[in-house]
């Protein structure tokens, strides 16, 4: 992967929450990660509640009004400057621009409605929401109250030292697959699943695995597509990406499904509490946005999932 170093970081597409001098540096994320079945199992249940997925079990898990507001100086100057492609937030930030200029086009052209930009809320170790308060150890999620991405960007360490996604692409998989939710909240497809859920709560995890799956096949349409997104001036975003970058985003994938994230855990996989499917679900579908690079290709709730 080669990202365009004249392409123009666009800030205000983030919300910096992180505070003064927040600057982007890994640390640590509040949840046990040491030795023993107490350390893999603060993991195991930090993956499930929201890794890469909706985040949507926040609404009953916690009260808030999403009230909050941050200072992007910070991240302004930062990614104004020569080496901003060095900063793992100014990185981040580009990816939601490309994420955001995919589906800026192909939502109108795949499915007949307008796009409405999201902003990718940056936070560290607890933020306020719409959806209630969260902190760093839920992962990063979608909130369909305020309609915002949110992400400690300490979870990559989570992802690359503990669950063995270390590649750089993993990062755009997870951040496309959690605007993949913006795009289902804009479509109705998620308020829909919400209401089948309730009507049928027998099946309330098998629906919320075709939600999951198909914001999976979305990040890989926009993988498909991304090498063609272009910042507001015109200067491509990707000079390239490669194989082997597709491949950690489906390694990525491989390693949060249910049964992989189950036997983590030192448990017997068990497909009644699966919520995001399977490591080869999750590699299914996202291969099969890529390969089509068609979001009309990722109708998981029509195709079996």
């Amino acid at each position: 992967m080669e990202l365009n170093e004249n392409a123009r970081i666009d800030t205000s597409q983030v919300d910096d929450r992180r505070g003064s001098g927040g600057g982007g540096g890994l640390g640590g994320i509040p949840i046990p990660i040491g030795g023993g079945r107490g350390g893999i199992v603060g993991i195991i249940v930090a993956v499930l509640v929201a890794l890469v997925g909706g985040g949507f079990g926040l609404n009953a898990a916690f009260d808030g009004d999403g009230s909050g507001q941050g200072d992007n100086t910070s991240l302004e100057q930062q990614c104004s400057a020569d080496d901003a492609l060095k900063q793992l937030d100014c990185r981040n930030t580009l990816y939601v621009n490309s994420i955001q200029a995919y589906w800026r086009t192909a939502l109108p052209e795949t499915f007949g409605e307008q796009y409405q930009p999201s902003k990718t809320v940056f936070f560290s170790q607890g933020v306020n929401t719409a959806c209630g308060q969260a902190d760093s150890g839920v992962g990063p999620f979608y909130c369909p109250a305020d309609d915002l991405v949110y992400i400690d960007l300490t979870f990559y360490n989570l992802l690359a030292d503990q669950l063995g996604a270390k590649g750089e692409f993993a990062q755009p998989y997870v951040l496309a697959h959690e605007y993949g939710h913006h795009v289902q909240d804009l479509l109705g497809t998620e308020a829909q699943m919400r209401r089948q859920q309730q009507r049928d709560p027998a099946n309330a995890n098998a629906l919320s695995v075709k939600l999951e799956l198909q914001a999976d096949c979305y990040a890989g349409a926009w993988a498909r597509n991304a090498t063609g997104t272009a910042d507001e001036q015109g200067q491509k975003i990707f000079k390239s990406i490669s194989e082997q970058d597709i491949q950690q985003a489906i390694d990525t994938a491989e390693k949060i499904g249910d049964d992989a994230i189950q036997q983590r855990s030192g448990r017997p996989v068990n497909p009644d509490e699966f919520t995001h499917g399977t490591s080869e679900q999750r590699r299914q579908w996202f291969t099969k946005g890529y390969e089509t690079g068609d979001p009309k290709q990722c109708d998981t709730f029509g195709g079996g999932a």
